[in-house]
């Protein structure tokens, strides 16, 4: 019997061209893993195959043809159904045409089997919206799987599909694939479509991919995305293919840069600490040097640069929807969380935004001459391990006080009195390693290379200057072989 759990993307499709499977066996395999384990994870929020809707266009070409897969439901629209993100506010509204990432993606040959759960508009590292419910994490569904692509990351690590839509604007590949034992690439900005109707998505800062459980998943994937002339970004070119890549020896011995210290200065769990450790004594056994040294950025500037930007995204998103549903949207529409960074965002000004912007080409520039003496930079994906569910809630007064704040507007005076400051180090706290890539627009990749004493994957971050994904899937080849590599199929919901 076909054992579908046991094979990744690339290896189903292989077997589907050798006509050893059919592509209709597979999808009532992948449909029975979604049926059997979504009612615990709650992974998967919309349902493609529940209803007779024209959304797949399977192809039997390309080289992921019948390979089930999930997008992520925000910025990966299919015609035909809600965009959600997480809202409630969008639940109704549904898409009229696909975006260019599930465009492209068809092309490869998937079979689009649904969508999965976000926090609301993505905003979090965690995936516990109030409309649609927490996705939980297949290792101890008592934790999170992270986010904001945390439904993607239980769906692969739970063995639902073998990849999964997801998108990374401050780490929302990186923190779910860490939290989850997988691998996890945010490629650099303007590798990945981004169109139709969109140039840039937060200025730049995210970027769209795919979660997987083996390297060479992601590698054949970020092979096949094409020139999106709505994207405003455009990435240095790669001679040859990112698989060839990954199968190809490194020709000399690299020099890596790494610490163990938070960019903000906050605590960081000795169980991440340790992963970074564990990988540097494998990549020195490698014959590669490695050399404790700090990425020469301003790491609290960093953050509150990054929080302009996110202030000012959410206030423009609910502008825009307001224009699509044709009423102001109210304190009860949206998640306190998010109403409060509204109000923050209608007080950023202008030559705040911009200043922000300013530092982030600031910040490339200076990794760009730290990688002239690094070929990599290592650090623990996240501060501390995945989070309980709940736990990060906010408390009955901090929601009150948000009430209390919108209905009389303050939301300016909440930003001088040193609220961003304190609100970045609490937002940050757990995962303050991660936006450093997303504001230089550097690929950067978790890999999965520890289990905590609490049985719970734990991540290591790996950066690499512009356009050198191929040298970050090189070393994570190397260290994919290694006994070292978490076996996410070890979970107890796999």
């Amino acid at each position: 019997m076909f054992n579908y759990k046991q094979f990744d993307g690339v290896g189903i499709a292989e077997l589907i061209q050798k006509k050893e499977v059919k592509a209709e066996e597979v999808r009532e395999a992948a449909i029975r893993e979604i049926e059997k384990k979504n009612g615990t994870l709650n992974a998967v929020v919309d349902k493609f195959y529940k209803e007779p809707v024209e959304v797949n266009h399977d192809q039997s070409t390309g080289p992921f043809a019948g390979v089930p897969f999930l997008t992520k439901s925000i910025n990966q629209e299919v015609k035909g159904r809600p965009v959600r993100s997480g809202s409630k506010l969008l639940e109704n509204i549904k898409a009229d045409h696909d975006s260019e990432f599930v465009r492209q993606i068809r092309k490869t040959g998937v079979t689009l089997l649904g969508q999965t759960n976000v926090p609301e508009f993505a905003l979090l590292g965690i995936t516990e919206p109030v409309h649609y419910g927490p996705s939980r994490n297949p290792w101890n569904t008592d934790h999170t799987p992270g986010g904001s692509s945390g439904g993607s990351a239980a769906a692969v690590a739970s063995g639902m599909v073998p990849i999964a839509g997801a998108n990374d604007g401050g780490g929302s590949i990186r923190i779910p694939a860490a939290f989850c034992g997988l691998f996890g690439l945010k490629p650099t900005r303007g590798r990945t479509p981004t169109g139709p109707g969109r140039g840039r998505v937060w200025q730049g800062a995210s970027v769209d991919h795919i979660l997987s459980r083996t390297v060479r998943d992601s590698a054949t994937m970020l092979d096949h995305y094409q020139m999106d002339r709505a994207n405003a970004f455009s990435a240095p070119p790669i001679r040859g293919s990112y698989l060839d890549a990954l199968q190809t020896s490194l020709p000399r011995p690299l020099k890596i840069a790494f610490t163990t210290d938070s960019p903000i200065g906050t605590a960081v769990d000795q169980e991440c600490k340790l992963v970074v450790h564990k990988t540097i004594k494998l990549l020195e056994e490698r014959g590669h040097t490695v050399i404790e040294k700090a990425a020469p950025i301003d790491g609290k500037r960093l953050a509150n640069s990054y929080f302009m930007l996110y202030f000012a995204e959410v206030a423009t998103t609910l502008t825009e929807i307001e224009g699509v549903i044709g009423r102001k949207i109210t304190f009860n529409d949206v998640e306190p969380a998010t109403w409060m960074l509204n109000l923050l965002g209608k007080a950023v000004s202008a030559d705040e935004f911009l200043a922000s912007l300013k530092f982030w080409d600031k910040a490339a520039i200076q990794m760009e001459n730290f990688h002239d003496d690094y070929d990599l930079y290592i650090t623990p994906t996240t501060a501390h391990p995945p989070s309980k569910i709940g736990e990060l809630d906010q408390t009955p007064f901090e929601k009150g006080l948000i009430q209390v704040v919108g209905a009389l507007r303050l939301g300016g005076i909440l930003k001088k009195s040193g609220f961003v400051e304190q609100l970045a180090n609490k937002s940050l706290e757990r995962t303050p390693f991660t936006q450093l890539a997303n504001l230089t627009g550097q690929p950067a990749m978790t890999l999965p290379m520890h289990l905590t004493k609490d049985v719970l994957p734990c991540g290591v971050q790996v950066m690499a200057r512009r356009g050198r994904e191929d040298l970050l899937l090189q070393i994570a080849g190397q260290l994919e072989k290694t006994d070292a590599w978490i076996q996410v199929k070890d979970n107890p919901s796999y």
